[in-house]
């Protein structure tokens, strides 16, 4: 059903950002680990943050009034259901992605330019990350953040229980790594990313007693080939930044690093035809197209395309889902997707 539009709602969407540029703002400044489980005025959020004391004001009377604080004779405090979800030490907190956000968000204020031009006119938000310690670990974590709560849901539908080489391209911090370990306890994982990236996965990997089971592999999968041998490829929120041309390329490398009869597998938001479907999918489009230099968000017969091009046989679409949890699968030559 399309939605009903008024004068008043058209308004309201336009406005939409007023209420989350003030969270992102105090997620980007550390705000609430600043005012962490105690009361304080604005003076000392603001002297331990090293920001203007007035300005400073305006931003927590602006969140007491979203609700992310409590205002009470002068001071603020976060508010015990608020904190663990705002925290970037708790298993629950969003912080990392709150983070990871604001950072993105910055590439939002270019949409009007890269329409007009058809160029971001700057280098991948992931490149600037990189170059920004802070922002790179927070966009690491926040990959954590989205991961922990689907990644068991993922795995029960790819079934990797006959998997016993599996390789995690793009890895992070071994997110879908250890969900895959766990739900096949004679599997062996192969997990490849960039270099700083690896040492993060060590810490993860050892944390949850699984490094014994896992061959940590430093690389980029743009300039290097991938580890070879293995019976799975898993791709997970990879595609979506990269171009059209890019993911055929890696598409060929897994299919190189597959034995005969290995399957690929794809995780990430799939589009209806229309690219208008999923809602959330069109708008990440948007996140892409500023923060990438040719990434997007690409339907079932894209990805079969590009993945048959690269010699690809029977690939399949699993689920659509509604956000990021897409799944398409593929096999090479040799036996049927399990």
């Amino acid at each position: 059903m399309s939605q009903t539009w008024t004068v008043q709602s058209v308004l309201e969407q336009a406005r939409a950002f007023q209420q989350s540029q003030p969270l992102l703002a105090a997620a980007e400044l550390n705000l609430f680990e600043a005012i962490g489980d105690q009361a304080k005025t604005a003076r000392e959020v603001a002297d331990s943050l090293g920001t203007d004391p007035r300005a400073t004001e305006v931003l927590l009377n602006a969140l007491a009034a979203l609700g992310l604080l409590e205002k009470a004779d002068g001071t603020f405090r976060v508010p015990r259901e608020v904190g663990p979800i705002v925290s970037g030490s708790s298993e629950s907190g969003v912080l990392p992605m709150l983070q990871h956000l604001a950072f993105v968000a910055h590439g939002w204020d270019r949409l009007v330019e890269v329409v007009r031009t058809g160029r971001s006119n700057a280098r991948s938000g992931w490149d600037r990350a990189q170059e920004n310690q802070a922002a790179y670990r927070a966009f690491i974590q926040a990959m954590h953040v989205i991961g922990r709560g689907m990644a068991d849901r993922i795995v029960a539908v790819l079934q990797p229980q006959r998997v016993r080489r599996a390789l995690d391209v793009g890895g992070a911090s071994g997110t879908y790594t250890i969900a895959m370990l766990r739900a096949n306890p004679d599997l062996r994982a192969t997990l490849f990313d960039l270099p700083p990236v690896v040492e993060m996965a060590r810490e993860r990997l050892q944390a949850e007693g699984l490094i014994h089971r896992v061959d940590l592999v430093a690389g980029d999968f743009y300039a290097d080939p991938l580890p070879s041998g293995h019976d799975m490829v898993l791709l997970s929120a990879i595609i979506h930044q990269n171009s059209p041309s890019q993911n055929r390329d890696l598409y060929r490398k897994c299919f190189q690093a597959l034995e005969g009869g290995g399957w690929i597998a794809i995780r990430d938001v799939v589009m209806d035809e229309s690219h208008t479907r999923p809602v959330g999918g069109a708008l990440f489009a948007i996140n892409m197209l500023v923060n990438t230099e040719g990434g997007g968000t690409y339907s079932f017969s894209e990805i079969r395309s590009d993945l048959e091009s690269a010699g690809f046989v029977d690939v399949r679409l699993l689920q659509s889902g509604e956000w990021m949890d897409g799944l398409v699968v593929a096999a090479k030559p040799g036996r049927t997707v399990g």
